[in-house]
């Protein structure tokens, strides 16, 4: 080998020597700000974006999607989508979760954004390695996925009317294998096309929030779940439907925000006036919870649930599937709820 070309080898290879122990010393120094709050420099975020576009569309082309204009599919989708996606993807009318501006990188508002349906799925059920989207498919099947996707693709064009009318028709989810996300009562009547209607005696248009027994929470979490957040929950639910105002409001952050059809409450605004109609509404109440299940998110934590409450309104009989997002965080005295979302609409008697 002539002398040039042993020369040139060495210093070549002396050189990706270098390059690769920099790397290594850039990385061990810790001097990349990993924070949230720190965006990426505009080169990673351009190869990570592309990196993380690529990647999906490789693994997600050869999907075979099943009818997505299925309109029990798409009804399906939306009560999943109600009660576990809200907090980070938005849904028409919410400008905005306590969650979301913490997000880095945010999470695409798909209530105005139209997803690839094969891509959609494909992150659904995956995840994606550090961001805040979990891998679904751990704890829900394919078609419950695809229920998700095909309600994806109506909901860029829903009004918050439109859409809190799906949600409420959307049936009862079935059992599925795995943990995670617990399904409970599963037999249901259809509800009818009426919109949501009075949730209390003197305002008829806030929606209910829903209510369980005061007990343990539900049995058979995974490892993903958030007993602990689960059970401030039903605490918070049980303390409704028995009147506990006090114990309601010490399960509310004092920066809490209540959102009840597009409306935020404060948590002394709540306590003054929709806290009082909530109990007068629920005392009389007949309530089955269908879902609860939660999702961690760091020292956050959200947990979404369903119930189907039956009472009566001006003496007729009155069924609502009502909805539920929770926001909570972890405090040095356990965890607090700093957001309530609750949505309802009517079901058949």
């Amino acid at each position: 080998m002539p002398f040039v070309t042993r020369k040139s080898l060495t210093t070549m290879t002396l050189s990706i020597v270098v390059a690769v122990l920099l790397v290594l010393g850039f990385i061990w120094s810790g001097l990349y700000n990993v924070g949230a709050d720190d965006p990426h420099t505009r080169p990673m975020l351009a190869m990570m974006q592309s990196l993380r576009a690529n990647s999906i569309h490789a693994r997600s082309k050869h999907l075979q999607a099943p009818n997505l204009d299925d309109p029990q599919l798409v009804l399906k989708g939306a009560g999943q989508y109600a009660a576990m996606c809200t907090g980070c993807h938005l849904a028409p009318g919410m400008e905005e979760s306590e969650i979301r501006p913490g997000l880095y990188p945010q999470p695409p508002n798909l209530s105005r954004q139209r997803v690839d349906p094969k891509d959609a799925f494909w992150v659904i059920k995956h995840g994606v390695k550090m961001s805040a989207m979990p891998a679904w498919g751990l704890s829900h099947d394919d078609m419950t996925i695809w229920s998700m996707v095909a309600f994806l693709q109506k909901l860029p064009g829903l009004s918050p009317a439109q859409y809190r009318e799906l949600v409420a028709k959307a049936p009862p989810d079935e059992e599925m294998e795995g943990g995670g996300h617990h399904h409970h009562g599963a037999a249901g009547g259809h509800d009818d096309d009426s919109e949501h209607p009075h949730s209390h005696a003197a305002d008829a248009d806030h929606a209910v929030p829903p209510a369980v027994a005061d007990t343990a929470p539900m049995e058979g979490y995974d490892a993903r779940a958030v007993p602990a957040a689960e059970a401030v929950a039903v605490a918070f639910h049980a303390a409704l439907q028995k009147g506990d105002r006090s114990r309601v409001m010490a399960l509310l952050a004092p920066e809490v925000q209540v959102v009840e059809d597009g409306e935020t409450q404060t948590r002394d605004g709540y306590a003054a006036h929709h806290l009082g109609e909530d109990i007068a509404f629920l005392k009389p109440a007949q309530v089955k919870p269908l879902f609860l299940g939660s999702m961690p998110m760091g020292d956050t934590a959200m947990v979404g649930s369903r119930s189907e409450i039956r009472t009566t309104h001006d003496g007729q009989p009155l069924a609502l599937l009502s909805t539920e997002t929770l926001t909570l965080k972890r405090t040095a005295a356990g965890w607090l709820i700093t957001r309530v979302e609750w949505a309802s609409g009517r079901r058949a008697p």
